[in-house]
């Protein structure tokens, strides 16, 4: 049976679901699926090995873990992978990446059911 707080974080993202996402493509070569996706961000600060610390702002996709499938087949994302979100009538396109060795996504929650892709734009 869930604990208490587990069942607080499921409805609270069925919540964030339904009422803070809107509809994105996400392709993955030919392959594409609409999912619903929350948009929010990471700001990441890199040290390059010489004293300086590069800032790098991602914007962030939470996507349901079960949504995530390409061919009936759930999947993880990829590094090169794309997101598209039509915003006023126009389509901005984001490729799945993340700066230095970090990873290009990870759990959002403690009971891994929504993912945080972290994304850069590359076309209007």
């Amino acid at each position: 049976m869930a604990d208490l707080l587990e069942k607080a974080s499921d409805w609270l993202g069925g919540m964030r679901q339904a009422h803070l996402s809107r509809p994105v493509t996400y392709r993955r070569g030919e392959d594409s699926i609409e999912v619903a996706a929350t948009v929010g961000k990471t700001v990441f600060e890199i040290d390059d090995g010489y004293g300086a610390i590069e800032r790098f702002e991602s914007r962030d996709f939470l996507i349901a873990a079960a949504d995530l499938a390409l061919n009936g087949e759930p999947v993880e994302p990829q590094a090169g992978d794309i997101i598209a979100e039509t915003v006023g009538g126009g389509t901005l396109v984001y490729e799945v990446l993340a700066p230095g060795k970090e990873p290009c996504w990870r759990w959002s929650d403690p009971y891994r059911r929504t993912l945080r892709v972290h994304t850069k734009q590359v076309h209007v």
